[in-house]
């Protein structure tokens, strides 16, 4: 028996904060030799932050990363150490991993796989390394090698994985496995989605098993950048069977895991199953020496809520609550405004700030969770009076907000505990209507005039809360929700004014469902919100035409649940009107075809006339692989002929 101590850090880094960056990995490598951790492994890009953009391109970045990597140096004496940076190699910029052995530079292993899809796009800014080529790195009067090597540090083997090499087919880990490698090393920044967890599960262990090794994965934590939300998941395998695993959705700087591995049971298990490949000589040797270790009993015992029925509902709230909590901190505001209407999106916005403030006390304590934000504190405060510090809820009444929003308004706000203040803005939308009549020489009318009059009512509501949200030093929250980005269901600087669009990764028909959820349910280990009642017996609407008008939103577009099929389908999917068509004839049999056409085509003439719309949106979370962002996700023309032609053949052929 070989016994040796890995561990697997997440880090909650920012682009370009080279103290705060630093300090986290010194905090994380400090921690992990307390407990006798031998090797560890930190996430990719972690000394830059993974975010940094365009700024990956200047020089100042790769010289501060190089910077903050030699002053790691005195504090990794006795551990070995991963650590990710971006480097510049005969003028192009790669994305790598610095193995530090015991105080020492042992090399920079540069990555042969980027991702280029989704939020990824990593090619912009960094060239891919060539299979089996090796060069010569130098920092100052030092050389070190760079490129495809792996490492042997005091007998044991170590090799990487970085990130997107282990989704793909041809991974590097099969060529580590012939070189007979012992532990592969996988630091990644890899974004939240749904049912993501069991993915990487599933890589970590069938790698792990497959190449007969102890396999270490970690990823970055938190809301690093402003979009990308990362889970801080952390995973340790040894062949087949999983070791240790992490906490996700921490609201800590770091956390760490580790476990035992023996190194003599993967040897053996590489002896019956893999061959050796001499042609490649790629091998890094460094001294090291191991501390003798005894096997210690570990169990992996995943949190409650991980194990729930209601798993997509959990992480739902633990996501958009920590990227809610990092964007706070990170953009140095001092709490949130939220135009609270009584609906389903502003509802949800307000319960999930509420749960923000509950997860991240329960895990940080008080005094923890205000010292991170800097927000007042003092012992007397619960929880409520902390929410009732960071979070204001407005509703802005008109003449058509009817006694059922404003009463589900002012009960859930002070059901959660937020500040609420009620605004009549009937007089400013008078005000603006006669106006323009007078100029005109022309009185507008619903019948006439329909979209400009409702339009009006939203606009006028976002001065008001944009001024409290300056006077507060807040961030102001949008409340479109991505069913309603895909449609331009929204009123550019109305509804949309935000610095931030929390909903703008989710659709409405999910978001009524969760909201159903929490209000008999909840989080594992927390209350349920009662009060939502008053939200959840509405049909959601707009409340922007008189009431005898009878406005819906599922009236105004088309049912939710079929909103979101023609969506995935369209967007996600990329299928053609014409088979959307028949993949809603199958799934919607209660309509006709004739309906169905209608809201096809509806669907697509909204979504191509509204791109414009959707590049104007305010910054929303990722939280599932069908994101409409067009800045990192979903790029469509803003001027497109709009499927008119195929559309025009269908109803020739449907009547």
């Amino acid at each position: 028996m070989n016994y040796i101590k890995v561990g697997a850090a997440t880090l909650n880094q920012t682009p370009l904060d080279w103290a705060g960056n630093q300090k986290n990995i010194i905090d994380a490598i400090t921690a992990a030799r307390a407990e006798q951790v031998s090797i560890l492994c930190l996430p990719e890009l972690c000394i830059s932050g993974y975010g940094c953009e365009d700024a990956f391109l200047a020089p100042g970045t790769w010289v501060q990363s190089q910077r903050v990597l030699l002053s790691l140096l005195p504090h990794t004496k006795n551990i070995i150490v991963a650590v990710g940076l971006p480097l510049s190699y005969q003028n192009r910029v790669y994305n790598t991993v610095c193995l530090i052995v015991d105080g020492a530079i042992s090399g920079f292993v540069a990555k042969r796989f980027l991702p280029n899809d989704g939020i990824h796009y990593e090619s912009r800014w960094f060239h891919t390394w060539h299979p089996h080529e090796s060069a010569q790195y130098h920092i100052h009067e030092e050389t070190y090698p760079i490129g495809d090597i792996y490492f042997n540090c005091g007998g044991v083997r170590i090799g990487f994985e970085i990130c997107e090499e282990a989704w793909v087919a041809n991974r590097p880990g099969i060529k580590l496995a012939e070189q007979g490698v012992d532990i592969i090393l996988n630091p990644s920044a890899s974004h939240f989605a749904f049912d993501k967890h069991n993915m990487r599960e599933r890589f970590v262990l069938e790698g792990s098993r497959a190449f007969s090794v102890s396999y270490v994965y970690t990823n970055l934590l938190g809301n690093e950048a402003g979009r990308a939300i990362y889970d801080g998941d952390a995973l340790i395998a040894s062949k087949g069977v999983l070791l240790a695993s992490n906490h996700r959705f921490s609201f800590q700087n770091s956390q760490i895991i580790h476990s035992l591995v023996d190194v003599d049971v993967t040897r053996m298990a590489q002896a019956r199953t893999s061959a050796w490949d001499p042609k490649q000589n790629n091998r890094i040797n460094s001294a090291f020496d191991y501390p003798p270790l005894q096997p210690i009993p570990q169990t992996v015992s995943p949190p409650l809520w991980a194990q729930s029925r209601h798993l997509k509902e959990e992480e739902f709230t633990r996501a958009v609550t920590l990227g809610l909590f990092d964007y706070l901190r990170k953009s140095r505001s001092r709490g949130f405004v939220l135009s609270l209407s009584g609906g389903a999106d502003s509802a949800s916005i307000a319960c999930l700030i509420r749960l923000m403030v509950d997860l991240g006390c329960h895990e940080l304590g008080k005094k923890g969770f205000c010292a991170k934000l800097k927000t007042p504190y003092s012992a007397q405060m619960n929880t409520t009076d902390i929410v009732h510090n960071l979070l204001t809820c407005v509703y802005q009444a008109t003449e058509h907000s009817s006694q059922t929003t404003e009463t589900a308004a002012e009960t859930l706000a002070h059901h959660i505990g937020a500040t609420y203040l009620k605004l009549d803005v009937n007089d400013l939308v008078k005000n603006y209507v006669n106006l323009v009549s007078d100029a005109l020489h022309e009185k507008l009318t619903w019948e006439k005039h329909d979209i400009a009059l409702q339009n009006i009512q939203a606009r006028v509501r976002s001065p008001s809360v944009w001024l409290i949200a300056n006077l507060r030093n807040a961030l102001l929250l949008a409340t479109s929700n991505r069913s309603e980005a895909a449609q331009g269901y929204a009123t550019m600087d109305g509804d949309t004014s935000g610095g931030l669009s929390p909903l703008g990764g989710i659709d409405k028909d999910f978001l009524r469902h969760w909201l159903r959820w929490l209000e008999h349910t909840g989080p594992v280990g927390f209350k349920a919100i009662s009060a939502l009642s008053l939200v959840n017996q509405q049909a959601p609407t707009a409340e922007l035409r008189p009431p005898e008008m009878a406005q819906t939103d599922e009236k105004d577009l088309m049912p939710y649940p079929l909103l979101n099929m023609i969506e995935k389908a369209a967007i996600r999917d990329r299928h053609t009107p014409s088979e959307i068509f028949s993949i809603l004839q199958v799934h919607f049999k209660e309509y006709d075809d004739t309906q169905l056409l209608i809201w096809i085509e509806r669907f697509f003439t909204l979504w191509t006339i509204n791109q414009w719309k959707r590049e104007r949106f305010a910054p929303s979370f990722h939280l599932d692989d069908e994101s409409l962002d067009p800045k990192t996700w979903c790029r469509f023309p803003i001027l497109s002929g709009g499927y008119v032609e195929e559309l025009a053949e269908m109803k020739a052929r449907v009547r």
